[in-house]
């Protein structure tokens, strides 16, 4: 793994700066906070760093982690299942504007006609308590049939909720009317391939599944506040099964390294150009979906903030937030991504170019959670030398 790295300085890349950000994920291993955490920084195109810390149980037996092993990224995979929506907007076969009934017609039951794709693209569309699970999320008519028998929890674009699973198994389903593909395959073949991702999935193969971290919680397990009745300590516990894993939750079911995390926002901090000169999405397209555009009335429901919210990301904004949105204290307002259970941290900052991608295993309660993502992300959002 070394062998692929550039050397920091040859990035901008103060090493000093980069040893701290390591320093500080490795100690929640070393005191026992967590059992492993894997970290990647990226800039320029070119992995940076990429180093995984402590042990987990793996297949079944309890081994070291390493730069092999994946992790559940939870709705870290809101952004890159996002992204495939936004090549939609790009090649013209999508339009914020549009009624999802129009394209989805099983959705439009029970006064759910009216909600449009960018209200759902930004938990704004009213049916964040919307469920589906197992066994029907396995089958498109599964899937279809939960669309039907949806209900809307409050007016469309009245306020802020977070759908947890609901509005991206709406997304998917989108994908695959209007591309006529696999919603998993196309996220692999338009965005991670292009990108030079190869180490992250949606919808995981099932010979990876020993390599995959098993999800423990450290103590015992609560539901997070604020009525996001989804994500269960059992909800989460049941990513360490195969139906999870295979279908590949477009809301939350990605399973990866860190080095994936951060590689797959190297693109999209760098005007839409991947490896050797690729061209993932046109810069438009990313400017585009990474505009807030909800409004200063879509709060958070718990602690108040304003939410930024791009098409399907967090935008960090510079009203002193940023921190309670997963970004740290040190990024620039354009900064971008999508953070998931568990402290899964997966962000890019277009004005420094700089991409991090952060996963564990372990759950520990929420503000020892939130303390550790703000003290990694600010200290990977500082890692240049300061302009004179």
């Amino acid at each position: 793994m070394e062998s692929e790295l550039a050397r920091p300085e040859d990035s901008g890349i103060v090493p000093a700066r980069l040893d701290a950000l390591l320093a500080r994920v490795k100690r929640d291993v070393d005191d026992g906070t967590l059992d492993s955490a894997q970290v990647a920084v990226a800039r320029h195109g070119q992995l940076v760093a990429f180093e995984t810390f402590g042990a987990c149980v793996q297949g079944g037996e309890l081994r070291p982690a390493t730069n092999e092993t994946l992790y559940t990224i939870f709705s870290s995979t809101k952004a890159v299942v996002g992204a495939a929506t936004w090549t939609l907007l790009e090649d013209g076969l999508l339009r914020t504007d549009e009624r999802v009934a129009d394209i989805v017609p099983e959705f439009g039951t029970n006064g759910k006609d009216v909600v449009t794709v960018e209200q759902t693209m930004l938990h704004i569309g009213g049916f964040p308590r919307a469920p589906l699970g197992p066994p029907a999320w396995e089958t498109r008519e599964g899937r279809l049939a939960a669309f039907a028998k949806w209900r809307l929890n409050w007016e469309p674009g009245s306020q802020f909720e977070y759908h947890a699973t609901s509005a991206h198994w709406v997304l998917a389903e989108i994908i695959e009317r209007r591309t006529g593909r696999d919603f998993r395959e196309y996220v692999r073949d338009r965005i991670l391939r292009p990108s030079g991702v190869t180490d992250l999935w949606v919808g995981l193969p099932e010979e990876l599944d020993a390599r995959v971290a098993e999800v423990r919680y450290m103590e015992e397990p609560v539901p997070p506040p604020g009525g996001w009745g989804e994500v269960t300590p059992n909800a989460i516990l049941n990513f360490n099964g195969p139906s999870a894993r295979r279908v590949g939750v477009p809301g939350g079911g990605g399973i990866g390294t860190a080095r994936g995390l951060a590689m797959f926002y190297q693109p999209l901090v760098n005007a839409g150009v991947g490896p050797g000169g690729t061209r993932v999405m046109k810069a438009e397209t990313i400017e585009l979906a990474t505009q807030v555009r909800t409004k200063e009335f879509h709060k958070d429901p718990i602690l108040g903030h304003p939410v930024n919210r791009g098409l399907t990301v967090v935008v960090a904004g510079g009203d002193g937030f940023s921190h309670v949105r997963g970004f740290g204290r040190t990024v620039s307002p354009r900064a971008f991504g999508h953070g998931g259970a568990g402290g899964q941290i997966g962000w890019g900052d277009p004005e420094t170019g700089i991409s991090l991608g952060y996963c564990t295993n372990s759950f520990v309660d929420e503000l020892a959670q939130g303390r550790r993502i703000t003290a990694i992300s600010s200290l990977a959002g500082s890692l240049l030398e300061p302009a004179p």
